[in-house]
């Protein structure tokens, strides 16, 4: 029995390598004889970078602003002729406490400065790689563009203070002091949603709450992405307003691809390919396929790992099983390819004790559920 492990990492709890070697530790005690492979996955969030380094590109630290302008190390990967760099790394939300998250100031301006240091060490030509998930910013990558150097002016003509609120007052945008080797780079932006920048399932209305917004702050930054968009269609000809993706890591995909000509594209899609992931499964044969994220729900099927993987394994016909914290009603049926999808709890458990025996538990789940698919086969059979 060949079986192929494709997971997320879960976040606060497991990278995806360690959930990775989780299931396959429970699939050889059931079947000691299953040939195992793993490739850990990431759809542009958290834990993407880690893959890019484990893949054999260099990690590079720097001193940068974290969302509210203190001082962070972080990291970004260069090759050759690529450079990743994981907004969550300096504008994440993880680098806040619970007390401090207000998408109304935060900034991506540490995100930008990671990038303008993995620009300069690319040559002309080379490919520069951005995956946004986890922010915990609200401000259409503005403050990231500034670092760069660009200029978000009010209508007296005075740069704008940091965060999404201020672009309320944004009347237009000057470019003229932006990096020059910038036009010469390949710029991808890994989205690890499909959400447009305004509307009911914008950048504000979904994702700002969880960033520290009540719903007078969600409207203010649904206002302020408003007035973005309107100066950047009126400056630029692009309609960032219901552009899909554009809402990505509040608004900093729209930004980006607006104003730096960069493409978005599904970050689990970009990943898979340089994992080796995609061709694996059109190529070789496989008996199943497990996969896995913390929590399953209506957002897996927004170009979550879990739906990527699933996305491929659907073209071979190959069946999926997925692993995950928690499912959520109605979720396995939102993910075309799904067969099933298992939460870890055996039992009454915390969220803060699954999280501690994430490992085991998922060892233990893969041990009975491959248990379960020897004997379905063996009926079959």
């Amino acid at each position: 029995m060949r079986i192929l492990i494709a997971p997320d990492s879960f976040k606060g709890s497991l990278s995806a390598y360690a959930v990775a070697g989780a299931i396959a530790r429970g699939v050889k005690r059931a079947c000691p004889e299953a040939d195992t492979v793993c490739v850990p996955m990431a759809d542009g969030g958290e834990g993407t970078l880690e893959v890019f380094i484990r893949s054999g590109l260099a990690r590079r630290s720097l001193t940068v602003a974290d969302p509210l302008g203190r001082p962070v190390t972080a990291y970004y990967a260069a090759g050759d002729n690529v450079a990743v760099v994981e907004l969550a790394q300096a504008s994440g939300l993880p680098l806040l406490e619970p007390t401090e998250r207000n998408p109304r100031l935060s900034s991506t301006r540490g995100t930008g400065e990671l990038l303008l240091a993995a620009a300069q060490e690319l040559p002309a030509g080379g490919e520069l790689l951005l995956c946004i998930g986890g922010s915990a910013t609200n401000d259409a990558g503005s403050g990231l563009l500034s670092a760069l150097g660009a200029r978000f002016l009010d209508a007296s003509g005075q740069e704008l203070p940091a965060g999404g609120a201020a672009l309320r007052r944004l009347d237009s945008i000057d470019l003229s002091g932006l990096l020059p080797h910038l036009s010469k780079l390949s710029i991808r932006v890994a989205c690890d949603v499909d959400n447009p920048l305004l509307g009911p399932r914008g950048a504000s209305t979904v994702f700002g709450p969880q960033k520290g917004a009540g719903a007078a702050e969600v409207a203010e930054l649904e206002q302020a992405l408003g007035q973005f968009a309107d100066v950047v269609a009126r400056q630029t000809g692009v309609q960032l307003h219901d552009l899909a993706g554009a809402g990505a890591a509040g608004g900093t995909a729209g930004g980006l691809h607006a104003l730096l000509g960069a493409s978005l594209e599904p970050g689990v899609r970009l990943v898979a390919q340089l994992s080796g992931l995609e061709r694996r499964l059109t190529a070789e044969d496989w008996d199943l396929v497990w996969t896995g994220e913390g929590s399953l729900d209506m957002q897996s099927a927004h170009g979550k790992v879990v739906s990527g993987v699933c996305g491929l394994a659907l073209q071979r016909q190959l069946p999926v099983i997925a692993l995950c914290g928690r499912v959520a009603a109605g979720a396995v049926d939102a993910v075309a390819g799904l067969q099933a999808a298992f939460a870890l709890a055996n039992g009454p458990l915390s969220p803060a004790e699954s999280q501690a025996q994430a490992a085991d538990l998922l060892t233990l789940q893969a041990e009975q559920l491959t248990r379960l698919w020897q004997a379905g086969s063996a009926r079959r059979a």
